[in-house]
């Protein structure tokens, strides 16, 4: 269990506002080169953060939602499962994906819920397979014995 982290109505916010801000600044990367692109000549600067303005604010939103729910379904399969293990992110995974496809009906809730769960399956399974690979590297052997010397 990683006692580094803060406690659980905590840490639903810190990933709120981690989650806005990574979307924020990657909005803000994506829309000002969009921006640029799709600007005639003498006005990409403009463009560009004319872009900026309207385009990386909601998508910092959108990064926000999914953060902050995921964060709030991943405490609440912390506490019901009472064990912090990979399968309390993809659980959590299902839910934010199915919370999120609300809207759409059936059919999109069981799509986004599969997909966000698959998701991050793959993602654990990635971070599981570097962490063995890291471990691997340190693992201890144990010393070899001094042979004894001839004293002659």
């Amino acid at each position: 269990m990683d006692h580094t982290r803060d406690p659980c109505p905590w840490v639903i916010l810190n990933d709120f506002g981690g989650a806005f801000s990574m979307g924020a600044v990657g909005g803000t990367i994506w829309h000002g080169i969009k921006g640029f692109r799709n600007s005639p000549y003498g006005e990409r600067r403009i463009g560009a953060l004319t872009a900026i303005k309207m385009r990386a604010p909601v998508l910092g939103g959108n990064f926000g939602v999914w953060g902050g729910l995921f964060s709030t379904f991943d405490c609440t399969v912390k506490g019901i499962r009472q064990k912090e293990d990979p399968w309390n992110a993809i659980i959590a995974g299902f839910f934010t994906g199915g919370a999120l496809a609300v809207r759409g009906g059936y059919k999109q809730i069981r799509n986004g819920a599969i997909g966000c769960a698959v998701l991050l399956a793959v993602i654990e399974g990635v971070g599981m397979g570097f962490q063995r690979m890291a471990a691997g590297s340190t693992k201890l052997d144990a010393p070899v014995a001094p042979s004894e010397q001839v004293l002659a």
